[in-house]
Protein backbone atom coordinates (compact mmCIF):
# COMPACT_ATOMS: atom_id res chain seq x y z
CA UNK A 1 0.00 0.00 0.00
CA UNK A 2 1.46 3.25 -0.71
CA UNK A 3 2.13 5.74 1.96
CA UNK A 4 -0.35 8.52 0.73
CA UNK A 5 -3.53 5.94 0.54
CA UNK A 6 -2.53 4.75 4.03
CA UNK A 7 -5.78 5.58 6.55
CA UNK A 8 -3.65 5.74 9.78
CA UNK A 9 -0.41 7.81 8.92
CA UNK A 10 2.97 7.91 11.29
CA UNK A 11 3.46 11.12 13.32
CA UNK A 12 6.19 10.30 15.48
CA UNK A 13 7.79 7.16 16.71
CA UNK A 14 4.12 4.64 17.94
CA UNK A 15 2.12 7.31 17.22
CA UNK A 16 -0.54 6.86 14.29
CA UNK A 17 -3.30 9.92 13.05
CA UNK A 18 -6.23 8.20 11.72
CA UNK A 19 -7.43 9.85 8.15
CA UNK A 20 -10.68 9.85 8.04
CA UNK A 21 -11.47 11.35 4.93
CA UNK A 22 -8.93 9.34 2.76
CA UNK A 23 -10.69 5.80 4.74
CA UNK A 24 -14.12 7.44 3.50
CA UNK A 25 -13.20 8.17 0.16
CA UNK A 26 -11.77 4.27 -0.30
CA UNK A 27 -14.58 2.37 1.48
CA UNK A 28 -17.65 4.78 0.48
CA UNK A 29 -18.85 3.17 -2.68
CA UNK A 30 -18.45 -0.11 -1.33
CA UNK A 31 -20.43 0.21 1.72
CA UNK A 32 -23.26 2.01 0.40
CA UNK A 33 -23.31 -0.32 -2.16
CA UNK A 34 -23.56 -3.60 0.23
CA UNK A 35 -26.06 -2.08 2.20
CA UNK A 36 -28.06 -1.19 -1.03
CA UNK A 37 -28.19 -4.33 -2.21
CA UNK A 38 -30.13 -5.20 1.22
CA UNK A 39 -32.83 -2.60 2.12
CA UNK A 40 -33.36 -1.91 -1.79
CA UNK A 41 -33.38 1.73 -1.10
CA UNK A 42 -30.37 3.63 -2.30
CA UNK A 43 -30.89 6.94 -0.43
CA UNK A 44 -31.31 5.31 2.82
CA UNK A 45 -28.46 3.22 1.82
CA UNK A 46 -26.62 6.50 2.08
CA UNK A 47 -27.83 6.98 5.14
CA UNK A 48 -27.11 4.10 6.93
CA UNK A 49 -23.45 4.30 5.27
CA UNK A 50 -23.07 8.00 6.86
CA UNK A 51 -23.73 6.63 9.97
CA UNK A 52 -21.63 3.42 9.74
CA UNK A 53 -18.70 6.36 8.76
CA UNK A 54 -19.78 8.23 12.04
CA UNK A 55 -19.59 5.27 14.59
CA UNK A 56 -15.99 4.67 12.52
CA UNK A 57 -15.22 8.35 14.07
CA UNK A 58 -16.48 7.84 17.18
CA UNK A 59 -14.55 3.96 17.88
CA UNK A 60 -11.17 4.79 17.81
CA UNK A 61 -10.83 1.19 18.71
CA UNK A 62 -11.97 0.33 15.00
CA UNK A 63 -9.77 2.74 13.52
CA UNK A 64 -6.51 0.14 12.96
CA UNK A 65 -5.67 -2.45 10.66
CA UNK A 66 -8.95 -4.25 10.91
CA UNK A 67 -10.98 -1.50 9.94
CA UNK A 68 -11.96 -2.59 6.74
CA UNK A 69 -13.62 -5.72 8.14
CA UNK A 70 -15.39 -3.67 11.15
CA UNK A 71 -16.60 -1.35 8.34
CA UNK A 72 -18.19 -3.83 6.69
CA UNK A 73 -19.62 -6.03 9.37
CA UNK A 74 -21.13 -3.13 11.03
CA UNK A 75 -22.59 -2.00 7.43
CA UNK A 76 -24.55 -5.30 7.21
CA UNK A 77 -25.63 -5.47 10.95
CA UNK A 78 -26.78 -1.68 10.39
CA UNK A 79 -28.77 -3.13 7.36
CA UNK A 80 -30.05 -6.19 8.16
CA UNK A 81 -31.72 -4.11 11.48
CA UNK A 82 -32.95 -1.80 8.70
CA UNK A 83 -34.19 -4.56 6.83
CA UNK A 84 -36.25 -6.20 9.98
CA UNK A 85 -37.69 -2.24 10.43
CA UNK A 86 -39.05 -2.23 7.17
CA UNK A 87 -40.42 -5.59 7.27
CA UNK A 88 -42.33 -4.71 10.74
CA UNK A 89 -43.28 -1.34 9.49
CA UNK A 90 -45.00 -3.46 6.33
CA UNK A 91 -46.68 -5.84 8.61
CA UNK A 92 -48.29 -2.88 10.60
CA UNK A 93 -49.02 -0.70 8.30
CA UNK A 94 -51.23 -3.54 5.95
CA UNK A 95 -53.36 -3.04 9.61
CA UNK A 96 -54.20 0.72 9.03
CA UNK A 97 -54.97 0.64 4.91
CA UNK A 98 -58.13 1.95 4.51
CA UNK A 99 -60.53 -1.27 2.62
CA UNK A 100 -57.95 -3.89 4.49
CA UNK A 101 -54.74 -5.10 3.17
CA UNK A 102 -54.23 -4.13 -0.55
CA UNK A 103 -53.23 -7.48 -2.88
CA UNK A 104 -50.08 -6.80 -4.66
CA UNK A 105 -50.45 -5.98 -8.26
CA UNK A 106 -50.80 -9.45 -10.64
CA UNK A 107 -48.05 -8.10 -12.60
CA UNK A 108 -45.07 -7.98 -10.00
CA UNK A 109 -42.05 -9.54 -11.38
CA UNK A 110 -40.90 -12.76 -10.34
CA UNK A 111 -37.35 -11.28 -9.48
CA UNK A 112 -38.86 -8.75 -7.32
CA UNK A 113 -40.99 -11.47 -5.34
CA UNK A 114 -37.80 -13.79 -5.00
CA UNK A 115 -36.14 -10.48 -4.10
CA UNK A 116 -38.44 -9.50 -1.33
CA UNK A 117 -38.98 -13.53 -0.24
CA UNK A 118 -34.95 -13.68 0.57
CA UNK A 119 -34.83 -10.20 2.51
CA UNK A 120 -37.56 -11.46 4.54
CA UNK A 121 -35.76 -14.80 5.05
CA UNK A 122 -32.27 -13.27 5.77
CA UNK A 123 -34.84 -11.37 8.72
CA UNK A 124 -35.48 -14.43 10.20
CA UNK A 125 -31.71 -15.98 10.85
CA UNK A 126 -29.49 -15.72 13.72
CA UNK A 127 -27.95 -12.22 13.05
CA UNK A 128 -24.61 -13.92 12.38
CA UNK A 129 -25.85 -16.43 9.76
CA UNK A 130 -27.74 -13.36 7.98
CA UNK A 131 -24.08 -11.80 7.99
CA UNK A 132 -22.40 -14.45 6.71
CA UNK A 133 -24.76 -14.57 3.74
CA UNK A 134 -24.86 -10.82 2.97
CA UNK A 135 -20.76 -10.69 2.56
CA UNK A 136 -20.78 -14.14 0.71
CA UNK A 137 -23.69 -12.56 -1.71
CA UNK A 138 -21.70 -9.48 -2.24
CA UNK A 139 -18.45 -11.90 -3.21
CA UNK A 140 -16.14 -11.38 0.00
CA UNK A 141 -13.82 -13.95 0.15
CA UNK A 142 -13.55 -16.35 3.11
CA UNK A 143 -10.32 -14.19 4.57
CA UNK A 144 -12.30 -10.96 3.99
CA UNK A 145 -15.64 -12.83 5.67
CA UNK A 146 -13.20 -13.86 8.61
CA UNK A 147 -11.91 -10.74 9.13
CA UNK A 148 -14.63 -8.62 9.12
CA UNK A 149 -16.64 -10.87 11.12
CA UNK A 150 -14.22 -11.71 13.63
CA UNK A 151 -14.46 -15.78 12.86
CA UNK A 152 -11.28 -18.09 12.58
CA UNK A 153 -10.55 -18.15 8.22
CA UNK A 154 -11.04 -22.08 8.64
CA UNK A 155 -14.15 -22.14 10.18
CA UNK A 156 -15.40 -19.88 7.15
CA UNK A 157 -16.89 -22.80 4.58
CA UNK A 158 -18.45 -24.72 7.70
CA UNK A 159 -20.02 -21.80 8.78
CA UNK A 160 -21.13 -20.83 5.87
CA UNK A 161 -22.70 -24.09 4.57
CA UNK A 162 -24.81 -24.07 8.21
CA UNK A 163 -25.83 -20.88 7.68
CA UNK A 164 -26.98 -21.71 3.86
CA UNK A 165 -28.71 -24.64 5.46
CA UNK A 166 -30.59 -22.53 7.85
CA UNK A 167 -31.43 -20.53 4.71
CA UNK A 168 -32.68 -22.99 2.85
CA UNK A 169 -34.80 -25.01 5.54
CA UNK A 170 -36.38 -21.21 6.55
CA UNK A 171 -37.05 -20.37 3.04
CA UNK A 172 -38.76 -23.87 2.57
CA UNK A 173 -40.77 -23.48 6.03
CA UNK A 174 -42.14 -20.02 5.00
CA UNK A 175 -42.70 -20.27 0.65
CA UNK A 176 -42.47 -24.76 0.02
CA UNK A 177 -39.55 -25.62 -2.34
CA UNK A 178 -37.96 -23.30 -4.36
CA UNK A 179 -39.06 -24.91 -7.75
Amino acid sequence: MEAESRPLTEVGIGVTTFDFERVFRAEYSGVVRMISRIVRDPARAQELAAEVFWKLSQTPGAQGARMSGWLYRTASRMALDELRRQLRRQKYEQFFTFGGTTPAPEALEIEKEEHRRVRAVLSRLRKAQAELLVLWSNDFTYEEIAQALDFNPSSIGTLLRRAEEAFRKEYVRRYGSHE
